[in-house]
């Protein structure tokens, strides 16, 4: 007998690479979701920066802060929905390319599918509340007076 090890040693090294390639795929997830939060949180703060006299007006005509909040985070949503249409059916479409490196997990899993869908329309909600906040703050004297 020789190179005895014990058998932990022996399935550790027979999933190294499968272990290496799903941390990476994790850590690129998680990458991804950070940027996909950044992204919707820039996107929606540039156009309510943009809108900051249409805000004003809103309000100087009697909209109350809340109106104010609730028109922004549809909007965010919206340019969630869109995505996650848009990305489920490139999920689909890319069904072939990771099967491989599932383990018990369909790559048409629905109930996967959705808890991820949540966990990116939160983070869509969380990146465009506080823009929501800063445009339901504005003063619409200052915002008609700015231009």
């Amino acid at each position: 007998m020789f190179n005895v090890q014990p058998l932990e040693n022996y399935l550790r090294t027979s999933l190294a690479q499968r272990r290496f390639t799903l941390t990476l795929l994790g850590i690129f997830s998680a990458l991804g979701l950070l940027m996909a939060g950044v992204g919707t949180y820039g996107v929606i703060s540039y156009a309510v920066s943009q809108r900051t006299r249409e805000v004003g007006i809103r309000m100087a005509l009697g909209a109350e802060r809340g109106d104010v909040l609730r028109l922004v985070l549809r909007q965010g949503m919206l340019l969630a929905a869109y995505g996650l249409v848009v990305g489920y059916a490139a999920s689909l479409a890319l069904t072939r390319v990771i099967a491989g490196l599932l383990f018990e997990v369909s790559p048409m899993d629905a109930s996967a599918s959705f808890v991820v869908a949540m966990l990116l329309a939160v983070v869509a909600l969380l990146a465009s509340y506080v823009p929501a906040r800063r445009a339901a703050r504005v003063d619409p004297m200052l915002a008609l007076r700015h231009e």
